[in-house]
């Protein structure tokens, strides 16, 4: 059976734009605020698009891409910056991922 990821958010440095997906609207406030700085402080940064997508298990994954022609685009500095907000947001990150996998997924907590 094949199944898509699922976009949680998403930040754009050439639309200068973030999205959060509308069938998590019934996070807390909070927390749908610090999504949004995270993800518009690493693309202004870093540049080009960040994504945080829901894998099949409910594993919460960070994707990132660039345009061909994007020279500014720093691809060491966004591994880097990952790994960063990994470490720095890893309590969040796994809430998030708990919060999938119990509303989404119907596991149990």
């Amino acid at each position: 059976m094949y199944s898509e990821k699922i976009v949680l958010c998403g930040a754009n440095a050439y639309e200068e734009k973030f999205y959060l997906n509308d069938s998590f609207s019934a996070l807390p406030e909070s927390i749908k605020e610090e999504l949004k700085i995270m993800c518009v402080l690493y693309v202004n940064e870093i540049g080009g698009i960040l994504t945080l997508e829901f894998e099949e298990d409910g594993t919460l994954c960070f994707r990132t891409e660039a345009a061909e022609n994007d020279f500014m685009y720093d691809d060491i500095g966004s591994v880097l910056k990952i790994k960063q907000l990994q470490r720095e947001k890893r309590e969040l990150l796994e809430a998030l991922e708990m919060y999938y996998k119990v509303f989404f997924l119907g596991e149990k907590a």
